[in-house]
């Protein structure tokens, strides 16, 4: 047999038989985790989470009442700062009041410490909404954040998924350039024994050149595909080629199938960010409301202490003040302008949430359809393996017995190659529709996630 004919049959094998595996592996989950864990999105994402939490928290404490301290050092001649300071200290005296004393006074000096508080008793409740827009706004950042994770599992597929087709790639191409070589050295010894032509040699060591291309541009193509899935780990370049880890091949699987109604159902349902646009309604709700509550009187107490002395650690004296008050804006131009502008946001962001459902409904019927037509593509291409590897083996025999040209051979080649090429692209379109399918829907977790690898 001819080095063309056992080299050939090996094309069905590519089909099952993946890279071996090394002494480190790295699986779908494990990217999965590390990319949440690493992700500066994830991280970003995150912190928007906690950001919104102390907001809450901060709006909270507009409840609890306002407690100050002042230590006041000072000394003047103003005489009404004199008088009041001689007051306060309680040392104030009969000589005191003579018209030199009052005019021109001596300089006083006054160290004063004083307790100051204020609570605010009734403002319409505009404080208890906006404490609860505050917590609709952390609960929207945190169903966000959800949203990006589901976005970075949906790049780790992407960029996991296509590591194992660059793969696949080195694969056909490595064994096409040993079916180049082979046909090369059976063309030499068809022109040494006058079966064939020199043109059949020039167009074998072109057809070896051409194998030699591919092959080095899908190395190419995978150092791409692990930088990208790097990236997305959050560990750009962590990798030097030759330590990377072994990852499974990349295989056809079979995913259920689901119906169209259900799927948009689930996806208007569970989306997160279709979640936290709705979260974010209702807090701007509550901030259109708070600003309405703004109008209304507001109720207030406050309350003053102080202790004033001639030096630090003398004595002096004391005095306090407490009250209640009842404010109201007569002319409240300003906060009927704000209340105008909260209810404008809240109408945006409910036309916000109007349109992302309609791109949410969009999104799963293009990801129904996509995984629909990914599914039909895979059994199509297999089969389009199997006659085009078949065609080739009859070819290769006519070739051999002198009644097919190299050209014949050549072209069967190729279309052998591009039907290798093509079911891996369809079983790589397979899975990466569905995880697309499960984005769409709102369900594209860690845990579902796993069922692609």
């Amino acid at each position: 047999m001819s080095r063309l004919g056992w080299i050939l049959p090996i094309t069905g094998v590519l089909l099952a038989v993946g890279p071996g595996a090394g002494a480190q592996s790295l699986t779908l989950r494990q990217a999965i985790d590390r990319a949440l864990g690493q992700n500066p999105q994830v991280e970003s994402a995150h912190a928007d989470v906690q950001a919104a939490g102390a907001a809450a928290g901060m709006a909270k404490t507009a409840l609890l009442p306002e407690l100050g301290f002042v230590e006041d050092i000072s000394r003047g001649d103003d005489p009404v700062y004199v008088f009041g300071v001689e007051l306060r200290q309680q040392r104030f005296t009969q000589a005191d009041f003579s018209l030199n004393s009052l005019n021109r006074p001596s300089p006083v000096g006054n160290f004063a410490t004083r307790f100051t508080g204020q609570w605010r008793l009734f403002d319409g409740w505009a404080t208890e909404d906006r404490m609860h827009a505050a917590q609709l706004g952390a609960r929207s950042a945190e169903q966000m954040s959800g949203a990006v994770d589901q976005g970075i599992v949906l790049q780790v597929v992407e960029a996991y998924q296509a590591v194992l087709y660059a793969q696949r790639q080195i694969e056909i191409t490595q064994h096409q350039e040993q079916t180049a070589e082979a046909l090369l050295h059976d063309a030499q010894a068809h022109v040494k024994a006058g079966l064939a032509v020199d043109s059949d040699l020039l167009a074998a060591q072109v057809n070896l050149a051409e194998r030699r291309q591919e092959r080095i541009a899908a190395e190419g193509g995978q150092e791409t595909a692990w930088a990208e899935l790097e990236t997305v780990m959050g560990a750009a370049g962590a990798e030097a080629p030759g330590s990377r880890p072994a990852l499974q091949p990349l295989e056809a699987k079979d995913f259920p199938d689901g119906v169209l109604a259900d799927d948009i159902a689930a996806g208007l349902k569970a989306r997160p960010d279709l979640q936290a646009l709705r979260s974010a309604i209702d807090a701007q709700r509550s901030a259109a409301s708070a600003a309405k509550a703004d109008l209304l009187p507001q109720i207030g107490a406050y309350g003053n202490w102080e202790a004033d002395r001639g030096t630090f650690a003398g004595s002096g004296g004391g005095n306090w003040v407490a009250g209640v008050q009842l404010s109201l804006d007569i002319l409240p131009l300003a906060k009927r302008a704000r209340l105008r502008q909260q209810q404008a946001m809240q109408q945006k962001a409910e036309a916000q949430e109007q349109s992302a459902a309609l791109q949410i409904r969009l999104a799963v019927e293009r990801a129904y359809t996509g995984h629909q037509t990914a599914q039909l593509m895979v059994a199509t291409a297999r089969a389009a393996v199997d006659q085009s590897t078949e065609s080739l083996r009859i070819l290769r025999n006519r070739y051999n017995a002198g009644l097919a040209t190299m050209t014949d051979l050549l072209r069967a080649g190729d279309a052998q190659r591009q039907s290798q090429i093509d079911y891996w692209r369809a079983a790589l379109g397979n899975t990466v529709s569905y995880a697309a399918l499960l984005y769409a829907t709102g369900r594209l977790t860690p845990d579902s996630a796993e069922a692609l690898q």
